[in-house]
């Protein structure tokens, strides 16, 4: 898995070598192969509403992590079909649900993706995952990270702090720390009005800094956040990148309360709220264990290209997709490839739905007006969706229907 996959490629080299374009996304790829999510940055809760998940529903998804295909599980849905570009996040989803599957019980569960640093971990891998995985993805765990150290031991030393988004943070809030801002004071707020003073105290200040401005503008900042470049180029559009991410950083402080908003626990202090466990997500909370452990013979996986698995699914098979902020990384070309698909495989009134780096949705432009008349943009519903997106670090949220 050492090497930069066929599909991977397809879709992030769309320019040729001698432009930079070209040689950022060529960076990308390589950058793209390893670890970037410590956990998934798309709030399931807000996708399971736009989606209206229910017993019928056939769901396609980006696997990212696996988060987001255990969280949309404890929604009893049909099935959920995971795909992923990615082997390195493929292998931590198909690790979630061989967790789920064998590990004893619920806490060893949580200790393994909850608090993600225990020594028991690595003890439960061998005993009760190991003998059940293929020879694969055991591999894949017993292979070896740049560090030297299996990757299974990520789950003993902390993975929410060692991927190429954890490590990221963690500079800046090194810096933060050296230049006197705390932003883990944000989660001892006890209300909105709180939080907003905490935000205007410990962190907006912290984006005035010269070295965060010099980080915010480099294209490797970025793809450490998981951004290509055709993202990023999208974002500098706007103007002013660093008031975006201030922006998006406040929004994700002070919109929404922090009690039970994981990705604000997350983004300021590595970790879950392991005291309570209310700012955790659905799949780790115990009364979802049993449930979804009853539901994983619903769920399979698949390395490779979205447009490629469609092109061999029958006719009208699916009617739920999730596309996380993969619109951003495509041609127009390859969205009119996607989304002829969608409307060949997707059932009558088909719900999808996706986040973009900026505000508006390609697809507005990039479709032929004859297959973009196949699909009603629910721009209303899309607009409330984003606002009570607890992430917050995206620009828009997109919900579209496939016309009945």
């Amino acid at each position: 898995m050492a090497g930069v996959s066929a599909a991977l490629r397809d879709a992030v080299h769309q320019h040729g070598l001698s432009s930079i374009m070209g040689m950022q996304q060529r960076l990308f790829s390589l950058w793209f192969n390893s670890f970037i999510y410590n956990q998934i940055w798309e709030d399931p809760r807000v996708d399971k509403q736009a989606l209206e998940l229910n017993s019928e529903s056939r769901i396609l998804t980006i696997a990212s992590g696996g988060c987001n295909v255990l969280n949309y599980l404890t929604a009893e849905p049909a099935h959920i079909t995971a795909i992923d570009l990615n082997p390195y996040h493929l292998s931590l989803t198909r690790l979630k649900i061989a967790a789920l599957k064998y590990l004893p019980d619920h806490e060893s569960f949580y200790d393994f993706f909850g608090t993600a640093a225990s020594a028991d971990n690595v003890a439960n891998y061998e005993r009760y995952i190991k003998p059940h995985l293929d020879q694969e993805l055991n591999d894949f765990w017993q292979g070896r990270s740049l560090n030297g150290r299996k990757r299974i031991s990520l789950f003993q030393h902390g993975l929410y702090k060692r991927t190429r988004f954890g490590y990221f943070m963690r500079l800046l809030h090194w810096i933060g720390r050296r230049t006197g801002h705390n932003p883990s004071a944000l989660l001892q707020a006890n209300t909105l009005a709180e939080q907003q003073a905490i935000f205007e105290q410990q962190i907006a200040p912290f984006f005035d800094n010269r070295l965060v401005k010099w980080l915010g503008k480099l294209p490797m900042s970025v793809f450490s956040l998981g951004i290509p470049p055709q993202q990023y180029k999208a974002m500098k559009a706007q103007g002013h990148l660093i008031e975006q991410y201030r922006e998006r950083v406040k929004r994700l402080a002070c919109q929404l309360p922090v009690q039970d908003n994981y990705f604000a626990w997350q983004g300021f202090s590595h970790s879950y709220d392991h005291a309570k466990r209310e700012a955790i997500p659905e799949y780790l909370k115990v009364e979802q264990y049993e449930q979804l452990r009853a539901q994983l013979g619903k769920v399979d996986t698949h390395l490779g290209s979205m447009i490629e698995f469609l092109a061999q699914q029958p006719a009208h098979s699916y009617d739920r997709f999730v596309f996380l902020d993969a619109q951003d990384w495509m041609s127009d070309e390859v969205l009119t490839q996607l989304w002829a698909e969608i409307d060949r495989v997707g059932k009558p009134g088909t719900r999808i739905v996706f986040r973009t780096a900026a505000a508006h949705s390609p697809l507005e432009t990039a479709l032929p007006d004859k297959l973009r008349a196949r699909f009603s943009y629910e721009e209303a519903a899309s607009q409330q969706f984003f606002q009570q997106d607890r992430s917050a670090i995206y620009g828009g949220f997109h919900l579209y229907r496939k016309a009945d």
